[in-house]
């Protein structure tokens, strides 16, 4: 849908909550607590379970939970951050959304960011290079990866297509780059059997023993550090560009996870021409995360 379909589909409270609802019960209410199909409405927000009595809200559980704000709002602020090809600001978001308080935007920004992680989704897969960064802050020495201090680690993943052109990333924070910090990532992102190519940090000694095809590739295949792994190194460019530029670099460690599932999001999905998909896809995804409060974001 434009932007203008988008406005003329969601005038309403009633046309937002329907949407949700059909989102939330595809088919047909379920109750959360003993899985019954049968109920009425309570009121103009509820549906009473005729089994077990417990009353539902259709935002009960979910992101919306408790606001206090029109879910039309929440509705313009999601297409907003959807169909934003650079990324979003929570100073953006107050502007667009009129909103007084700027921490409501930064609260509401990083809720819907956990909302940009799909659950159950497919692993990279075919041939995937691997490799590890340190952003924030200017670099010591001109050291890129691991003898870089002070600085928040990141590992990045990107699949590479049938046309050996970037496809897919996943990026995630690591403590370290150990064996065991290593293994996670990649055991969580990749699917085994895959192809996977790293430089020589022994780190990675475990990719052949569990299951992937391991190849190496050192600085004596090449003129330089970054044609080692072109397009891993790209991405981490891209990266650093995108959170010095949309951010200033303003992102701390515990937040930092929340940007780079931002990053991947946008970077996943820059061939979608539809806008409205991309709404509805961040929307159903929405109603799988729990609620969360300012207090929890910042603790």
């Amino acid at each position: 849908m434009t932007f203008d379909e988008f406005i003329k589909q969601f005038l309403t409270e009633e046309q937002c909550r329907d949407y949700l609802y059909r989102l939330r019960f595809p088919e047909g209410f379920v109750c959360p607590k003993c899985g019954n199909t049968k109920t009425w409405p309570v009121g103009e927000v509820l549906f009473e379970c005729s089994q077990c009595g417990r009353q539902t809200s259709v935002i009960s559980g979910i992101i919306f939970q408790d606001t206090r704000k029109p879910l039309r709002t929440w509705f313009v602020a999601i297409w907003w951050i959807a169909t934003q090809k650079n990324g979003a600001s929570a100073k953006g978001l107050q502007q667009v959304l009129g909103l007084d308080c700027y921490e409501t935007a930064w609260t509401w920004l990083h809720k819907i960011r956990r909302a940009m992680v799909f659950p159950n989704r497919s692993k990279l897969s075919g041939v995937v290079e691997v490799d590890e960064t340190y952003v924030g802050g200017e670099e010591n020495d001109g050291k890129r990866g691991r003898g870089t201090e002070n600085k928040i680690l990141v590992v990045v993943a990107v699949e590479l297509d049938a046309n050996k052109k970037t496809g897919r990333v996943r990026m995630s924070v690591i403590p370290n780059a150990s064996k065991d910090s290593l293994k996670a990532f990649v055991e969580n992102n990749i699917k085994k059997g895959t192809t996977i190519v790293t430089d020589g940090w022994a780190s990675y000694s475990f990719l052949t023993p569990d299951g992937y095809s391991h190849t190496v590739v050192s600085k004596k295949h090449t003129d330089s550090e970054d044609k080692m792994l072109p397009h891993v190194h790209t991405i981490i460019s891209l990266l650093k560009r995108w959170l010095s530029g949309t951010h200033q670099g303003a992102v701390s460690e515990k937040h930092m996870q929340a940007y780079l599932d931002e990053y991947v999001f946008r970077f996943n999905r820059r061939k979608f021409a539809e806008r409205g998909l991309l709404f509805h896809r961040l929307l159903e995804c929405a109603m799988k995360v729990s609620p969360v409060t300012y207090d929890d974001l910042v603790e």
